[in-house]
């Protein structure tokens, strides 16, 4: 997805999609110039929604650009150089480069503690700074691996996200989501306003942790849709899960296999009975390890340089990147009509942006740079659990 031939006027067109993203504003020291990233990820989100554009006749028309940093308008948080723009990850050096390191769970605080063999404290940072200066990379991954950790080194991925296939409208469809956060869900919103019927799907246990976030961003990206609340371990409120997702055209998920395993629910199967399922994780499918945008974005190479150091490049920039990806996906089908299982890795999707060889950052003017914007709601988000019963009666299933 990355653009191969750099002639001037390539450049200069990836600039200005930067510029105008408001990237370069939450990219940087607080005190330093604002910087524009390596890579072409701004320009890559701009195709993304030309497309959408194309496919909804004109229904929808936003710009991807634009859309990779409007969280950042909603919560009004700036750069922050080697912490991330939401303060919950930072990027540090290990004994042989650099590494991201997230804290954004409640648990974190103790896992940390596990990986570097401490007792839990209530800022687990110095301890972490000081025991990854004498540790590499590689011993980070292991052990981060082992405790479901959200950290890594920077270092090379691969670069092979999946590519759509033939454009098809979603109009009309029934779309269920189980994700959380943001890039699923912004992938639900952009088919919610492309006419699609989305379905939020929760469980009582694990509501989706972006309610506890920015109110008015949440709304932005559930406005319209419905909400349902199922626990798979009541045995018929998990019959109720299996037989709304064999309603739907297209399932959106952002856990690794086996937790949807527990639930009773077979991605390829889905698949293979003619639906979309969109997966999203952080590594792929086949891999184990957890992510967050900001820790994905950083360990895949989007990183800047200011000061001689890695530094944040927007906030949370892989979750966008990758909700506008997967919607371009869950918009695309196979010619012959059969399903597909879209296996989307963020840290491919983030690295297929970017080039070959040193990444370069330059710093811009400050007066050039467009600042994070926000979209109005085109809906109410729903209380959690608020269509259960009615969603459930239009299948004829009884929870009693």
């Amino acid at each position: 997805m990355s653009d191969t031939v750099h002639t001037p006027s390539a450049t200069a067109h990836r600039v200005l999609d930067w510029a105008e993203s408001g990237i370069p504003a939450l990219t940087g020291f607080p005190d330093g110039p604002a910087l524009i990233p390596p890579g072409s990820a701004a320009t890559v989100a701009r195709r993304h929604t030309d497309r959408i554009t194309a496919i909804t006749g004109g229904r929808v028309r936003l710009d991807g650009a634009r859309l990779l940093s409007e969280r950042a308008a909603f919560t009004g948080l700036g750069r922050g150089g080697t912490r991330s723009v939401g303060r919950h990850c930072r990027l540090l050096p290990t004994a042989d480069g650099w590494a991201a390191v997230s804290c954004a769970r409640p648990d974190d605080p103790v896992l940390l503690a596990a990986l570097i063999s401490r007792d839990a404290t209530d800022d687990p940072w110095p301890g972490v700074t000081d025991w990854l200066r004498a540790h590499t990379g590689a011993e980070l991954a292991e052990r981060a691996d082992l405790l479901g950790l959200a950290a890594g080194p920077l270092a090379p991925v691969s670069a092979d996200p999946p590519q759509p296939l033939r454009p098809r409208p979603v109009r009309g469809l029934r779309v269920v989501d189980f994700s959380a956060l943001w890039a699923g869900p912004l992938c639900a919103h952009l088919l919610g306003l492309a006419g699609a019927r989305v379905i939020k799907v929760e469980t009582p246990t694990r509501p989706d942790g972006a309610r506890r976030g920015e109110a008015d961003f949440y709304e932005l990206l559930h406005g319209g849709h419905e909400s349902v609340v199922l626990d798979p371990g009541a045995p018929r409120q998990r019959r109720a899960l299996s037989e709304l997702v064999a309603s739907a055209d297209i399932v959106i998920e952002a856990s690794r296999p086996r937790a949807l395993a527990g639930f009773g629910l077979d991605a390829a199967a889905f698949a293979a009975a003619g639906g979309t399922w969109i997966s999203i994780t952080a590594h792929g499918r086949s891999s184990n390890r957890i992510g967050f945008g900001d820790d994905i974005a950083a360990t895949a190479g989007l990183v800047a340089r200011s000061r001689g150091v890695p530094v944040f490049v927007g906030d949370a920039i892989a979750d966008p990147l990758t909700g506008l990806t997967a919607a371009v996906l869950a918009m695309s089908a196979p010619a012959d009509g059969s399903g597909r299982l879209w296996d989307i890795a963020m840290s491919s999707v983030v690295a297929a942006t970017l080039d070959p060889g040193p990444a370069i950052t330059a710093p811009i003017d400050e007066s050039r740079v467009s600042a994070p914007s926000r979209r109005t709601a085109g809906g109410v988000a729903p209380g959690s659990g608020r269509d259960t019963d009615a969603v459930l009666a239009e299948l004829g299933v009884r929870l009693r």
